[in-house]
């Protein structure tokens, strides 16, 4: 479903441990300047409805069919550092890459 790179993965286990939780969730919302964002929350626990990916990011399957394909990466550089979501569902996104449209 998603394929989390290295640089990624290393950062979100940074985040779980940061925030003393078992699982960082990805979901898909309503809004942001190009229709559609990314939200990230914390969680100890999965729900039926998850997929798990490489047992540290959980996925409610109702937001399959918009990540289905992605890849995901993070960045760190003198600029500044973010995830970076190569998303082949989407159509377009904004300049800073965290909301996209379909």
């Amino acid at each position: 479903m998603i394929t989390i790179l290295e640089n990624a993965k290393n950062r979100i286990n940074e985040l779980r441990e940061t925030n003393r939780k078992a699982f960082v969730r990805l979901s898909v919302k309503g809004g942001g300047c190009a229709g559609f964002g990314y939200d990230w929350t914390f969680e100890n626990e999965s729900k039926p409805t998850d997929i798990l990916v490489d047992d540290i990011l959980l996925v409610d399957k109702i937001y399959e069919m918009y990540l289905l394909g992605m890849q995901l990466d993070y960045k760190n550089d003198i600029f500044g550092a973010n995830f970076v979501f190569k998303n082949p569902k989407a159509k377009s996104s904004c300049g800073c890459g965290t909301s996209f449209s379909l």
